[in-house]
């Protein structure tokens, strides 16, 4: 299966070694996960990044049956930023294999999983800053924690509830704590 890739640039000259460098480099992900279907490059020139080291954004979204998987890199040159943006790909590509192959194997549920022992008392890894709340619909935390981290969404993912039955958004403040909005029907 060819992996489609898709390249969009911002504030950048989109040149034809540019174009190879970056079609030769996203279509080898399907040797990596053969569900792989569709690869989206988006590369910028962020004028407004503090520090000159990060002005060249390469931001690549990889779509599959089933899975997606997102990963960006800051350097100051473009062809590095693309380098460590597939890098970074590649980890999350074998993390989410083992995740999804080499799972558990026992046939408990994530949340049979995730859940506390009685008795014992397990401190989360990441604790939820600030919550807030809009009308709406219900899904699980500690999944989506996971799954935000899988996806590697930096600023917001949104998810069903399963425990309160609606629609919540989890996000990433700046002080690099996790927020959730939680939503309510109206």
């Amino acid at each position: 299966m060819t992996v489609a890739v898709e390249i969009s640039v911002r504030n950048l000259d989109l040149n034809d070694r540019l174009r190879d460098y970056v079609v030769k480099k996203a279509g080898k992900l399907d040797k990596y996960l053969d569900i792989i279907e569709e690869a989206k490059v988006d590369l910028a020139f962020d004028k407004a990044a503090r520090s000159s080291d990060d002005r060249q954004v390469a931001q690549l979204t990889v779509r599959g049956k089933g899975v997606m998987l997102r990963a960006e890199e800051r350097t100051d040159d473009i062809y590095a930023s693309i380098d460590a943006v597939m890098e970074k790909m590649y980890r999350q590509v074998e993390r989410y294999k083992g995740r999804r192959w080499r799972g558990r194997g026992d046939g408990r549920t994530a949340a049979e999983v995730t859940s506390a022992p009685s008795g014992e008392a397990v401190e989360p890894e990441r604790s939820i800053s600030r919550r807030k709340s809009f009308p709406l619909a219900p899904m699980d935390e500690s999944e989506a924690i996971e799954q935000m981290d899988l996806l590697g969404h930096t600023d917001f993912f949104v998810f069903l509830n399963v425990g309160s039955n609606s629609v919540n958004v989890l996000y990433r403040r700046r002080d690099g704590t996790l927020g959730l909005i939680e939503t309510e029907i109206a």
